[in-house]
């Protein structure tokens, strides 16, 4: 069946041109023999491992038959694509400009202009591209089955002069022998913290007859280099391919594209669906878990790919390819939610904002959660392969995507980029001279206008408060402004480490649970000062005890009111569950105001927000019985008057304010 394929692409490659007239523009004998055996030699000397026609010795024909006349057009047609199939652009530039030379008007519908602006193209020569694609689309006669793929050739040609003209910073630095080698080293993947560095890295095996793929890990140093990679472990790199990986913001989870052997085997007891499934393990202390099938309904029978994960753990974007009618792989890029049961979604498509016809690959979700870069040929670009961003607006949905300019792009392929969280510099592997060996993975400045959110890691542990012992301890942060929950995660359960990434300037609640203990709370504004690149909260967690007082710090009210706010609530739901999962219970509910207003109306105030928090809770299954409510007013402020005056600014004072705004629990006996 392939066979069959190719030759009837050479046939149709032949046909392009009515060859079969006579007479010939030739009167050489010699020169149409020569010509006639160039036209059947590539199909008679077919390649039987690889079915590949000998397109050199068609070559060797046309070249003697234009030695025998350099005026006939027609072997210089045929010269000129038996070296674009043989991909000798230059040699077939040449034949093709020589026949429209001899015979500007020998193609009514200048198929000969087509072709080559279509090899223009592929070598960069845009302006000469332009005119000839031009002139075909401008000519009635011209074939309209090709007009689709000509207007794209126009549009491609005009942003490759404009690009040209207008190039962008763009200065790649080499990582350094810590990372590179002689080998190709593509896809990395980077922790929030920028500390921590994974790779795929294709290497010799039997004796450098067959190559494979495994991932290697590095960590820089104090100096910023980076250290000598190592492979993963054993358990994770196996004699199979294995690479691609995207970690986690901290580190602890990874997820990446195993493939299985001719056979069907994946090796080391893994099970997939299809030729390359995507699997998932997890860092406990320093060792990492025998990877599984990740868990859900991404894996299928086709090919799933270079996955990239969102900074929350939430959310994956990866490859997917499939076999199109012409039997040749088509990808795409979906998209799969992590669901309350720890499986994926089903996957979707995204639109045709980012997909095309064409493949799309090499996909990165940045940190902040909502600019998408990836690789693509079916964008408007340089030509192969270009890398583009899309941004997701508020109602969710991705914008059209956009070049990401010249030099990042030219007219070569481009893939593999990855962007630091604080969307200052970026991580792409190329080829370019100067390099350790094949593919080397460089860093550079990030133009402003492709740049990211800044996004930043917080980080901290989560302990026992009396003991210190670590503690696993569940926390999720919610975005106070929009009221949406931004991450859930667990600390580690060594350590009681965490990381998260979070676009900075904004105000954020926490809230930690553990068993045993009460769940802590805290709404805080990460603005990270200059050259700072991290926020640290180290969390205490108080076992539960009687008579001690436990702030809900993410319960807010207005000024005045006493009504719940909607971004209240998330904590609230929170803490019924707590209720629920500890029926022993009874809670002492205790409303604060600030010291501002009538002491007397400032009593009543807080014990309607008292009462307003015990209907909530009754309201979602929490029995009265094991409830009671009772108001302060301003007796208990936290942050006195005097200090409110000292503070520097209104928003500064604001905020003194509402935290003494606030709603207390406690156990009673």
């Amino acid at each position: 069946m392939i066979k069959s394929l190719v030759l009837f692409s050479v046939f149709f490659l032949y046909a392009n041109f009515s060859f079969s007239q006579f007479p010939y523009s030739s009167k050489s004998k010699k020169a149409i023999k020569l010509f006639e055996k160039a036209r059947s030699a590539p199909m008679q000397n077919i390649n039987p491992e690889s079915n590949i026609p000998d397109f050199k010795l068609g070559i060797e024909f046309a070249n003697k038959a234009i030695e025998k006349d350099p005026n006939f057009w027609e072997a210089h047609v045929l010269a000129a694509e038996l070296n674009e199939k043989n991909r000798d652009l230059e040699k077939a530039i040449f034949h093709y400009k020589k026949a429209l030379n001899i015979h500007p008007t020998h193609s009514i519908s200048s198929k000969t202009n087509f072709f080559l602006a279509t090899c223009e193209l592929k070598i960069g020569l845009y302006t000469d591209a332009l005119k000839n694609i031009e002139l075909f689309i401008r000519n009635p006669n011209a074939v309209e089955e090709w007009m689709s793929k000509a207007r794209e050739m126009e549009a491609n040609a005009r942003f490759a002069i404009i690009a040209l003209k207008n190039p962008i910073p763009f200065d790649p630095i080499n990582l350094g022998e810590g990372i590179n080698s002689i080998y190709p080293e593509y896809y990395p993947s980077i922790t929030v913290d920028g500390k921590t560095m994974l790779f795929t890295r294709r290497l010799p095996i039997n004796n450098a007859s067959q190559f494979q793929e495994d991932f290697f890990v590095s960590e820089s140093n104090e100096d910023e280099n980076w250290k000598k990679a190592i492979p993963m472990p054993t358990n994770v790199n196996t004699i199979n391919n294995e690479g691609a990986p995207t970690i986690s913001s901290d580190g602890k989870s990874l997820i990446f594209v195993a493939c299985s052997d001719e056979t069907g085997d994946y090796g080391f007891d893994r099970f997939g669906y299809g030729s390359c499934d995507l699997f998932y393990t997890k860092r406990l202390g320093k060792n990492w878990l025998t990877p599984i099938n990740l868990p859900g309904s991404v894996n299928s029978k086709n090919w799933e790919t270079q996955p990239s994960l969102s900074a929350d753990g939430k959310t994956l974007y990866f490859i997917r390819g499939v076999r199109n009618k012409d039997g040749k792989r088509d990808s795409d890029i979906y998209v799969s939610r992590l669901q309350n049961d720890d499986k994926w979604s089903v996957a979707e498509r995204l639109p045709n904002t980012i997909n095309t016809s064409y493949a799309e690959e090499s996909v990165h979700i940045h940190p902040d959660g909502k600019t998408l870069y990836f690789a693509s040929r079916g964008h408007i670009g340089m030509g192969g392969s270009d890398l583009f961003v899309s941004r997701m607006d508020k109602k969710g949905n991705w914008s059209k995507a956009e070049n990401l300019g010249y030099p990042i792009n030219t007219l070569f392929d481009e893939n593999s980029l990855m962007v630091s969280a604080k969307g200052d510099i970026a991580f792409l592997a190329s080829n370019r001279p100067g390099g350790y060996g094949d593919l080397d993975i460089y860093y550079f400045n990030l133009p402003d206008e492709i740049k990211p959110t800044k996004t930043f890691y917080f980080d901290g542990l989560v302990f026992d408060l009396k003991t210190r012992k670590a503690l696993a301890g569940h926390f999720q942060l919610i975005d106070i402004e929009s009221g949406q929950v931004v991450i859930i995660s667990d600390a580690d359960k060594i350590d009681g480490s965490f990381m998260v990434a979070l676009p900075i300037n904004r105000d954020y609640a926490i809230s930690v649970s553990y068993p045993g203990y009460f769940p802590y709370s805290l709404n805080f504004n990460l603005s990270i000062p200059d050259g700072q690149e991290n926020y640290h909260l180290d969390i205490p967690l108080n076992p539960e005890t009687s008579e001690v007082e436990n702030v809900l710090s993410n319960v807010f009210f207005d000024v005045n009111q006493s009504k719940i706010r909607e971004t209240s609530k998330i904590e609230l739901l929170e803490f019924v569950t707590y209720l629920k999962e500890n029926p022993q219970h009874k809670i002492e509910l205790g409303g604060h105001t600030d010291s501002r207003g009538n002491s007397t109306d400032n009593l009543i105030l807080s014990s309607e927000r008292a009462k307003s928090v015990f209907d909530f809770l009754i309201s979602n299954g929490i029995n009265s019985n094991r409830l009671s409510y009772k108001g302060y007013g301003s007796t208990q402020t936290i942050i006195s008057d005097i200090e409110i005056e000292k503070m520097q600014s209104d928003e500064e004072k604001e905020k003194a304010h509402q935290k003494n705004r606030r709603t207390v629990y406690k156990i009673i006996l």
